[in-house]
């Protein structure tokens, strides 16, 4: 099952110090690290179960591009 879109905004927010993170909003912009990104991915994989490609990864800058390309990878 793939995870909801308040799950990747929740593991965002939490790996990246955020308070607050809207589903289309970049997360860099909204000041997450780009030295936290090895521990979103990390944490991505493991809590869903799923490998994700680093080209894949590096494109999704929102939630919601995380949200899709978790749901592709789990389907």
């Amino acid at each position: 099952m793939s995870p909801s879109i308040d799950e990747i905004c929740q593991v965002v927010r939490e790996i990246g110090g955020l308070s607050q993170l809207a589903p289309d909003q970049d997360f860099y912009d909204a000041g997450f690290s780009s030295v936290r990104a090895l521990d979103l991915l990390l944490e991505l994989e493991s809590r869903f179960g799923i490998s994700v490609p680093d080209d894949g990864f590096a494109d999704a800058r929102t939630a919601q591009a995380l949200h899709n390309l978790v749901g592709s990878l789990k389907s």
